[in-house]
């Protein structure tokens, strides 16, 4: 798979889950959150993160093939991941393991690939 096609990919991915998020918050964010995903404020957050992800999903599906926008967007792909991974993992004593472990390993992926994608972007 070409480097192109794996932003497309993650991108494609970000802003579906991002859609998920905004459309069923409460679904989404029980594997994550566990019984937190109850409490009356987490729709609303969870709707901010799955607003945000569809925004840079889109953002990074549109500037692929821009010279100067690819990287920027990328960075900031990643950047929002890092600051995911990071703070899922402070808070790890409050969430489930595996919502844990789930967020670390595709919110610190992405991060990579984005960050990656950010310093190789376009090609």
């Amino acid at each position: 798979m070409d480097l192109r096609r794996a932003a497309w990919l993650v991108a494609a991915g970000r802003a579906a889950l991002g859609t998920a998020i905004l459309v069923a918050p409460e679904r989404v964010t029980a594997a994550w959150l566990g019984p937190a995903a109850t409490s009356p404020p987490v729709p609303h957050l969870a709707r901010m993160l799955g607003a945000r992800d569809l925004a840079l999903g889109l953002a990074a599906l549109r500037t692929l093939d821009d010279r100067r926008a690819a990287p920027l967007v990328q960075g900031a792909c990643g950047l929002a991941d890092a600051v995911d991974t990071v703070a899922t993992i402070a808070a790890r004593r409050h969430l489930p393991r595996s919502g844990v472990l789930g967020t670390a390993a595709v919110a610190g992926g992405a991060a990579v690939a984005c960050f990656y994608f950010a310093a190789s972007l376009p090609e």
